[in-house]
């Protein structure tokens, strides 16, 4: 982590991740593109997420979640910054040519090779079916059906440990302290997601939040009563309502979101912590 010299009241507390270890160097152009910014709006114009607008522009880079080139090593070109995550990325070329951003494992350097293999050796970055890791593993970017890709374990620092096989699924403990079943045949990367610092950044003032895209958020408890259930009142006054809501009155706590049907309960073989 860097800190700052306490020049001014924001600098004092600021913290930005040490991106010393990052390549120098632009985004690969033909493996970017440009996203739409919508400020939290859907089709329909109408705001579905609050708080979201300004901001940076930034441009996406396209991530080869399936990595799916078998058994062709890869060389590690650069480590680069990604504006759309909280990972690092690393651009890699493989032995036939072609480039393809991938997600960067924790201590991925340049020039490092890398491969996607069913028998690949056991070391950071390499991916493999997961009946194939061993016991005490960690993995991450770990697929949820055969070839759709990883969908699971992706933010900056996160990883899942294996902990056994059963049949023809294999049990992982995920960052949450969830353990659930996944396909013994899913594939997944070896070691920990990049920038594990991510979590102790102290953004320090208003203004870095507006660089990022975020607007400010007001408490309900300082709204009138007509804008909100906690409105009102005289002061520095208590919620007044028995259960927690949102600004239209909808009960946020104490209850589960998850539905009941979903198909993948079964395979969850003990819940999240609270």
């Amino acid at each position: 982590m860097k800190s700052f010299k306490p020049t001014t009241p924001s600098r004092r507390q600021m913290t930005v991740i040490d991106y010393g270890v990052l390549s120098n160097v632009k985004p690969f152009k033909s493996l970017t593109k440009k996203v739409k910014q919508c400020a939290g709006r859907n089709n329909s114009g109408r705001i579905t997420m609050r708080h979201q607008g300004g901001g940076n522009k930034k441009t996406y880079r396209i991530i080869d979640f399936k990595q799916n080139k078998l058994d062709i090593p890869a060389r590690v070109e650069t480590i680069e910054y990604d504006p759309y995550r909280t990972s690092f990325i690393a651009l890699v070329l493989y032995a036939d040519g072609e480039r393809k951003y991938v997600l960067a494992s924790k201590d991925l350097k340049v020039d490092d090779k890398i491969i996607t293999s069913n028998n690949a050796p056991l070391k950071n970055g390499n991916r493999l079916i997961l009946k194939n890791i061993p016991i005490g593993y960690s993995v991450y970017n770990i697929e949820f059906s055969p070839g759709g890709g990883g969908k699971l374990v992706r933010s900056a620092g996160s990883f899942a440990e294996v902990l056994g096989l059963e049949g023809k699924y294999v049990s992982l403990k995920l960052s949450s302290g969830e353990v659930r079943k996944v396909l013994a045949t899913c594939f997944a990367s070896i070691g920990q997601v990049s920038n594990s610092d991510h979590n102790l950044v102290t953004i320090g003032k208003a203004g870095r939040s507006r660089h990022m895209g975020i607007r400010p958020t007001v408490r309900g408890k300082a709204m009138n009563p007509c804008d909100h259930p906690y409105g009102g009142g005289e002061g520095n006054t208590q919620r007044g309502t028995k259960r927690p809501k949102d600004i239209w009155g909808n009960i946020t706590g104490g209850h589960r979101t998850r539905k009941k049907k979903n198909k993948s309960n079964k395979l969850i073989i003990k819940r999240r912590k609270k």
